[in-house]
């Protein structure tokens, strides 16, 4: 800790609420339009949403199920990109998506909408966001400590 010697030491920035729409893990929205569009249109995950022809001739074929794979994806990496930082809202964060895998775990052995193996990967993500989490933060607190 650097000694007084009489010199003013600047004010300490004020921070915001802990809690706050950046904090809430990106895959709870998608949790949430998964559940809101599978209930009002009840898509079926094989419903194609577009078809684009490639040079070679083929078509490929991109349906609901690929489009959440890909939401997830980006929500994950926004995540773990998320998850390298060490403050105390981040721990927060961490254990609200604990939460929301419990809630994605729960959903996909218990309502007959989520038993598809898109929202079991979906899962999958929220599981791997949780432990990426937990352990990037884990080798940030030791190399902040010098250990």
């Amino acid at each position: 800790m650097q000694a007084w010697k009489g010199k003013k030491m600047a004010a300490t920035p004020k921070k915001g609420p802990m809690f706050s729409l950046v904090n809430i893990p990106m895959l709870f929205y998608l949790f949430v339009l998964y559940n809101v569009l599978s209930f009002a249109l009840n898509p079926t995950m094989t419903d194609p949403l577009f078809q684009v022809g490639v040079n070679s001739g083929g078509v490929v074929a991109f349906t609901w199920g690929d489009l959440w794979i890909v939401l997830g994806i980006v929500g994950l990496f926004v995540e773990l990109v998320k998850s390298t930082r060490s403050t105390n809202p981040s721990i927060f964060e961490h254990g609200l998506s604990m939460g929301l895998f419990v809630l994605f775990l729960l959903e996909f052995l218990l309502i007959k909408q989520a038993g598809t193996s898109t929202f079991l990967i979906l899962t999958l993500m929220q599981l791997l966001d949780v432990v990426a989490g937990f352990t990037i933060s884990i080798s940030t607190a030791r190399r902040d400590w010098g250990n």
